[in-house]
C-alpha cells in the first residue's frame, strides 16, 4: 500500500517533469496514431498556457509538420492572443491557420442574443461604445452559499457599473457565449478531418473537474494530454518544454468578453496557486485540519471551501456526462 505524504504546499509539484512528459508523449503516440489511425493532430491556440503546453506536447509526439495550430479570433478576442499564438507557432515550428469566427457567430446571432440580455439589466448598454463581462462576486466561497454572477459594463471613458445578474439574463448571455467554444469546435474538426489528424483538447484537471468548460465546446475533443494536470503542473511543463516567457508570464484569461477578464474573476474565485494546493487536499481525502495546519487558514474555513468544491463537480456533472443511449435494447 502506497503510503500518503504529509500535507504541503509543495505537494502538487511533478517530482520528475521529463518523465511526465515522456509518458503523456507516448500516450499520445498509441492515442493517436495507433488507436486512433490519424496521422497528426491540430491544437485551437490562443496564447494561452494550456494550448501551448498541448501544441508542445503535440509537436514532440508527431513531429512539428504532423501539427497544425488554428488561432480562431472573433471580434471580442484580444489581438495578443494572436500575436502570442504566432510566436509559440513559431517557436515550435508549427504551421498555423488562421480562421476569423465573427461572421459566423454574427449568423448564429451570438452577439445580438448577448446584448438583448445585457440591455435588459443595463438599458444604455451600446456594444460599440461599451464592453461587458460577467463574473462571480468573491463573497461566497468560504461561507457555503452558491456563486452569486455580477454583469459589468465599461464606457469607453473608463467608467464602470455592476449589477447583480438575475438567473434569465445570465442563462442567456452565457448560452449566447458558448456559440463561440461550439464554433472553434466546428473549425478543428473541420481542419482535423481535412487532414486526417486529431483534434487534441486542451482543458486542464480545473477545467475539467469544475467545469469551466462548454460541452461540445472546448470540451469536444479526441484526447485530452494535460486534462489530469493542475495549473501548476502545467506550467512545469510548459518551463520544461520551452514555451515563451511571454505566454509562461500572461495572466490566465477567459478571452470571452469585450471587457479584459481573468478566469479567477469569472470563475475559480482563486489564483491557480492556491487552489491547485487546496483541491489536491480536496480530492485525495486530506481533512480539513490537516489542510489548515499547513495553509494558515482556519478549519471551518477549509471546510466551506471543500463544500464549495463538492458542489461544483455536482452541478456540473452533466458537463462531463456522454449521451445516454440505454432507452431500449431488444
Amino acid at each position: 500500500m502506497k503510503t500518503r505524504k504529509p500535507f504541503s504546499k509543495e505537494i502538487v509539484l511533478l517530482e520528475d517533469v521529463e518523465k511526465a512528459i515522456n509518458e503523456i508523449i507516448g500516450k499520445l503516440q498509441q492515442d493517436v496514431l495507433v488507436n486512433f489511425k490519424r496521422t497528426g493532430g491540430v491544437v485551437g491556440i490562443s496564447g494561452g498556457i494550456d494550448s501551448s503546453v498541448c501544441l508542445a506536447l503535440s509537436a514532440r509526439a508527431f513531429g512539428s509538420d504532423k501539427v497544425v495550430g488554428i488561432i480562431i479570433p472573433e471580434k471580442d478576442s484580444s489581438p495578443e492572443s494572436e500575436e502570442l499564438a504566432l510566436e509559440l507557432a513559431g517557436k515550435f515550428g508549427v504551421r498555423t491557420i488562421k480562421e476569423v469566427i465573427t461572421n459566423a457567430l454574427s449568423g448564429f446571432k451570438c452577439y445580438e442574443r448577448r446584448d438583448e440580455a445585457v440591455k435588459r439589466v443595463f438599458p444604455e448598454y451600446d456594444p460599440t461604445t461599451y464592453k461587458m463581462k460577467i463574473g462571480i462576486r468573491q463573497t461566497g466561497l468560504y461561507n457555503n452559499l452558491p456563486p452569486i454572477f455580477m454583469l459589468t459594463i465599461i464606457d469607453d471613458k473608463g467608467n464602470q457599473q455592476d449589477k447583480i445578474l438575475h438567473a434569465r439574463e445570465y442563462l442567456q448571455i452565457v448560452a449566447a457565449s458558448n456559440f463561440k467554444q461550439r464554433s472553434r469546435m466546428s473549425i478543428l474538426y473541420y481542419h482535423a478531418e481535412a487532414l486526417h489528424f486529431a483534434v487534441i483538447g486542451t482543458p486542464n484537471k480545473h477545467e475539467q473537474e469544475q467545469g469551466f468548460f462548454v460541452k461540445y465546446g472546448d470540451g469536444g475533443a479526441d484526447v485530452m494530454p494535460i486534462g489530469n494536470l493542475y495549473k501548476t503542473q502545467v506550467y512545469q511543463l510548459a518551463e520544461f518544454l520551452g514555451v515563451p516567457q511571454r505566454i509562461i508570464e500572461r495572466t490566465p484569461t477567459t478571452d470571452t468578453y469585450s471587457a479584459t477578464q481573468t478566469q479567477e474573476e469569472f470563475f475559480y474565485q482563486l489564483p491557480f496557486r492556491l487552489m491547485d494546493i487546496y483541491w489536491f487536499g480536496y480530492e485525495n481525502g486530506y481533512s480539513p485540519e490537516e489542510v489548515s495546519a499547513v495553509m494558515g487558514e482556519t478549519p471551518e474555513r477549509i471546510d466551506a471551501l471543500f463544500k464549495n468544491f463538492e458542489r461544483k463537480r455536482k452541478t456540473t456533472e452533466y458537463l462531463r456526462m456522454p449521451p445516454i443511449r440505454d432507452y431500449y435494447c431488444e
